[in-house]
This record gives structure tokens, C-alpha cells and sequence, in this order.
């Protein structure tokens, strides 16, 4: 049971395929669950759907119970790999009560840590393509010619929660309850950082070392 930590932007999401892949773990995003959900008409979809239409966020008791689903299914049994979730205090309270239900325990936590100007970097950026929805990244990843779609010639777009005002507002509403999680695992002697500046590889590398006990706090 790994908890991967950090800010938007500081590639969890790729590092949790990776090591998902590496470990034949379970990779679980909540927000894949609530997209999941939703598509398929469940009950807890349905309740989810409600609040994420009137503009709020979904109870912390929605998305617990959408993970103790998933963590009471057959492909959870070889061990999960956790995307960005816990992201409040309550959430890793009641992570560690579903957890023990199943007679285990959070093995390690792992926080990428990027600087906030490196993320704003990161994530500003980051365009799109409004026709066929092929990710570009200026400097990591340009398009052949700049401002157009290899794929379909359609000019890029960038995300409004990718524009840095937009994001800089997300990350001031998203640091404190991460900060609190982070020293959640830290006082428990659960948490290993890794530098997220690092290439993935590396980055990598360091995560699964840290998940395997050979790097600890």
C-alpha cells in the first residue's frame, strides 16, 4: 500500500503508472474513480454527480466509500498504489481504518516535491488540441511548428487551470490540507520526499527504492 503525495503538476499521476506497472500493483486516482462512476450510473456516482454539477467538491465520505469499494475488489489484493489521494487529514484517518480492515497498513508515503515555480513551469506550459485532444508542452514536448496541432493542423489551446494566475489560486487552495497529510505520514515515520526536479527516470528510481525500504525518512 503506497500513497504517492505532491502538487498538482508534480507527476504523480506518471509515476503511480510506472510503478503500478513495475510492482503489478493497483493504480487508484480518485479522480478516475469519480470519472468511472459517473460514466457507468453507480449509486455513489449519482451522489457524485450532484455536487460536482452545483460547482462543489465531493465530500471527503463520497470519495471514502468510492475507495472501499475499490479496495474490497479482487484487483486490489496484490497491493494498490494511491494517486494523489489522500488529500486531506480526514481522508488519511479514514485511508488507515479501511485499510486495517483488510489487515494491512500503509507501507510508505512518497512526496514529490516540486518548488511552486517549477510547477507553474510545468503546468503553464502545457496546450492542447481542441479537435482531437493531443497534449503538447513547449519546452518538453513542442509542436513541430508552434501553436499547431501536428496531428490535425488546429491551433492549440491552453487550459484555464493551467494559466499560472489560475493555477497559482489552485495551489494556495491545495498546500495547506497537503501540508497536513505530508505531516501526517512524517510524524509516523511513513514519509520518504524524492526530489521531483529530477528526470522521471530518476524520480522513479527513488520511489520504488524508497517502496521497497531502501530509502527511508
Amino acid at each position: 500500500m503506497l500513497v504517492l503525495l505532491g502538487a498538482v503538476g508534480a507527476g504523480k499521476g506518471t509515476q503511480a503508472s510506472i510503478i503500478a506497472r513495475e510492482r503489478g500493483l493497483l493504480h487508484l486516482a480518485t479522480g478516475d474513480l469519480f470519472r468511472r462512476a459517473l460514466r457507468d450510473g453507480t449509486p455513489l456516482g449519482e451522489v457524485a454527480r450532484g455536487y460536482m454539477r452545483r460547482g462543489e467538491l465531493v465530500p471527503d465520505e463520497i470519495t471514502i466509500r468510492m475507495v472501499a469499494e475499490v479496495l474490497a475488489s479482487p484487483s486490489a489484493r496484490a497491493g494498490v498504489v494511491f494517486d494523489g489521494f489522500p488529500r486531506t487529514l480526514a481522508q488519511a484517518q479514514a485511508l488507515d481504518a479501511l485499510v486495517a480492515e483488510h489487515g494491512t497498513g500503509i507501507s510508505r508515503a512518497v512526496l514529490i516535491d516540486v518548488p511552486e515555480d517549477v510547477l507553474v513551469a510545468r503546468v503553464a506550459g502545457r496546450w492542447v488540441c481542441p479537435q482531437c485532444d493531443t497534449p503538447y508542452h513547449l519546452t518538453d514536448d513542442p509542436p513541430r511548428q508552434p501553436g499547431v496541432c501536428d496531428r490535425d493542423g488546429a491551433a492549440l489551446v491552453q487550459r484555464e487551470d493551467d494559466r499560472p494566475e489560475v493555477f497559482r489560486a489552485r495551489l494556495r487552495e491545495q498546500l495547506p490540507p497537503l501540508d497536513d497529510v505530508v505531516a501526517y505520514y512524517a510524524d509516523r515515520g511513513l514519509l520518504t520526499r524524492v526530489d521531483g526536479r529530477q528526470p522521471v527516470e530518476a524520480v522513479t528510481a527513488a520511489t520504488l527504492a524508497a517502496a521497497d525500504g531502501d530509502i527511508l525518512p
